[in-house]
């Protein structure tokens, strides 16, 4: 199974949360900006308080004020809702073709999306009565130098981003498998880019490996990762080309058209 942190930033108290969302709301319901004044009195707050809820969310750009005293919703919030569409739209076109992928291989398909330093696991594609399986728990998470559809969003990266990212997480690893030094995993990623796609020898989890295919949608952009984990003794590769069209048919369903090799 995936592993994640316990470690959670610090959260607002549920006071606080509740009034935000009373704030949204209020702004939802206007086309047009509205005062604070008006804010206040639908939402029951104190003007100072309003104000400084309202203050920390055009921080965050989930609101905007285009002039003093009044207040709309900000364009974060369509950045963030479009983030979720196409993460719908991703599982709505993937469910499909994964379940027949399936079928052909009787070994567990994983649909995965990243989220800052990790993949998250979204969609599965599993039999209950199959034999022993490697089965990922929807909404679980790794992080991307350990795992096959991680390497996939790595690769997409640019040199100096995934410098970055091995200083942020220190490449921490999991087994004796796993790329904790950066020149290595620089290797893993070109190979990754020349092949178009991406494997887990046993780094994120000892008797486990995997084989991850792109998923690029209508602007050409890396979206989701579909791969294939089994134990390290039954990995067969002539999946890899089942792989590979699957993810290009879940491709094409968003819009995608050409070579995710060739255009790298």
């Amino acid at each position: 199974m995936s592993k994640r942190s316990d470690v959670l930033p610090s959260a607002p108290t549920v006071q606080v949360i509740e009034r935000m969302f009373n704030l949204l709301e209020v702004l939802a319901s206007r086309e047009e900006p509205v005062s604070l004044k008006e804010i206040s009195e639908k939402t029951g707050l104190h003007p100072s308080t309003a104000h400084r809820i309202l203050n920390d969310l055009t921080i965050g750009r989930f609101v905007d004020r285009p002039e003093a005293g009044s207040y709309r919703l900000g364009m974060r919030l369509l950045e963030l809702g479009n983030l979720v569409k196409a993460r719908l739209n991703v599982r709505d076109a993937a469910l499909g073709p994964m379940r027949e992928l399936h079928k052909q291989i009787q070994q567990p398909v994983n649909l995965s999306v990243r989220q800052g330093d990790e993949i998250v696991y979204v969609e599965r594609a599993y039999s209950e009565r199959s034999g022993m399986q490697v089965v990922r728990a929807i909404g679980g998470r790794a992080p991307l130098h350990l795992t096959s559809v991680g390497k996939l969003f790595l690769a997409a990266d640019e040199p100096q981003r995934v410098r970055t990212y091995a200083a942020r997480t220190g490449l921490v690893g999991n087994t004796r498998n796993s790329l904790t030094q950066l020149p290595a995993l620089e290797r893993e990623l070109q190979q990754c880019r020349l092949l178009g796609v991406a494997r887990d020898n046993e780094e994120l989890e000892t008797g486990v490996r995997c084989m991850a295919a792109g998923i690029y949608d209508d602007q050409a952009r890396l979206v989701a990762g579909l791969s294939i984990s089994a134990p390290a003794d039954r990995i067969d590769e002539s999946w890899l080309p089942k792989l590979k069209a699957t993810a290009a048919e879940i491709s094409a369903a968003l819009g995608y058209s050409g070579d995710a090799a060739q255009r790298r």
